[in-house]
């Protein structure tokens, strides 16, 4: 539907998503510019980590605030959700892939606990906007958890309701946030300019910010 000549973005369907690409984009010998590991491990991440992966806005911002967390391992930025193989960032922006721009987040969970991380997701982005993220507007930008344990999947859901509560009191709107499993929605690595992006560009574009409202403890 139109509003004074603007299209509300509205998620592509399968049969009409690009059709993407068989080869990666993965940056196979890349390392993390401030963690100095690897980005993209072909076999596996070490036994002793664990991954999940946070969409909430441009992956900028995201990725930032997450690989400043003791006990992360190494992040990457990466497309996530849709239906288009192998993306570009290019094809993602059109909204025709169907994905959102994730953050992977590989970390030990005997050193970071995963409601850290939970915490650093909610508190740091708006999770009402739907297919929006401040003045970034297409289904390329929405909210979501794609969780790779029943742990996780668990907490992500706990803590959407415990933050949903806060929200909801101060006179805010429905989460929109989505929480699916990785394993049905494969993560496509993002080209190597933007993993990192804001250390390689310190002055770049950063939309996130705190948004005031604290995630309560979840028993």
């Amino acid at each position: 539907m139109d509003f004074f000549g603007f299209r509300r973005p509205a998620m592509v369907g399968a049969d009409e998503a690009l059709p993407g690409r068989d080869e990666s984009l993965a940056p196979q010998a890349a390392t993390h510019t401030i963690l100095g590991t690897p980005l993209c491990c072909p076999k596996g991440f070490p036994e002793d980590l664990t991954q999940m992966y946070f969409a909430m806005g441009c992956f900028w911002g995201a990725e930032r605030r997450l690989w400043r967390l003791p006990g992360v391992y190494t992040t990457a930025v990466g497309y996530q959700g849709g239906f288009t193989p192998n993306p570009t960032y290019e094809e993602v922006c059109t909204g025709r892939t169907g994905h959102t721009e994730s953050v992977l987040v590989a970390y030990d969970p005997s050193q970071l606990d995963t409601f850290e991380l939970l915490k650093i997701f909610w508190e740091n982005h708006d999770p009402t906007q739907g297919f929006q993220q401040g003045n970034d507007v297409g289904t390329q930008y929405r909210s979501a958890i794609y969780w790779s344990t029943p742990e996780q999947r668990d907490l992500a859901e706990q803590t959407r309701q415990a933050y949903q509560a806060v929200l909801t009191s101060a006179g805010l709107d429905p989460i929109t946030t989505d929480i699916e499993p990785a394993a049905e929605n494969p993560f496509y690595y993002a080209e190597n300019y933007h993993q990192q992006y804001l250390d390689k560009n310190p002055h770049g574009y950063d939309c996130h910010a705190r948004t005031g409202y604290d995630l309560p403890a979840v028993i």
